[in-house]
């Protein structure tokens, strides 16, 4: 089992702002590019509803270094 739970979108984009992520410029209201000192801008392109399963998670905590414990 994952030790990542499902959850939406909109919890993950608030989790990566408390961790000292920022909106670096916004595209829409999907797409947005969130930038960070030390690590290469990510973009972060879900709806806030969509719900984000443990293999997606897994793949934003690779490049953000977000943790299970944050959400």
């Amino acid at each position: 089992m994952s030790v990542w739970p499902s959850t939406t979108a909109k919890r993950v984009k608030a989790a990566l702002l408390r961790n000292g992520w920022q909106v670096k410029r916004q595209c829409g209201t999907s797409h947005c590019i969130l930038c960070r000192v030390g690590y290469s801008d990510f973009v972060f392109a879900f709806h806030d509803s969509v719900e984000l399963g443990p293999a997606m998670l897994a793949r934003i905590a690779r490049h953000t270094g977000l943790a299970p414990a944050d959400l």
